[in-house]
């Protein structure tokens, strides 16, 4: 089964929906601003993206700069705690087949793990 952590407000995470749509992909869709990921899925889709909690954060958003992540003090766990406290910061959107996972910046970028 292949899903998405969607954002119907990011034309990103629309494309790259469609793009999925467009190969005869039905995905299941998961709202992560509604739900959001746990630690634990939130560290499953690191692992699968090869990423550290850093590499994943949004770093124009405002609770990125209210809660002053550029500190590079902060360890892996405490960034994925503000990545689960506010998940507007995780980057989006991100395609997961299996154990690969790929984010949609191009939307292209999510072929290679279809």
């Amino acid at each position: 089964m292949i899903s998405i952590y969607h954002n119907p407000r990011c034309s990103k995470s629309r494309q790259t929906l469609q793009l999925l749509e467009e190969k005869g992909i039905n995905p299941e869709i998961i709202l992560y601003l509604e739900t959001p990921p746990d630690k634990a899925t939130l560290k499953g889709l690191l692992d699968k993206l090869a990423m550290s909690p850093r590499q994943l954060l949004r770093k124009n958003e405002t609770d990125y700069k209210e809660n002053n992540l550029k500190e590079t003090s902060l360890s892996d766990t405490q960034l994925i705690d503000f990545m689960v406290k506010f998940p507007k910061l995780i980057e989006r959107p991100i395609v997961v087949n299996g154990d690969k996972a790929a984010i949609g910046r191009p939307p292209e970028s999510v072929l290679e793990i279809l």
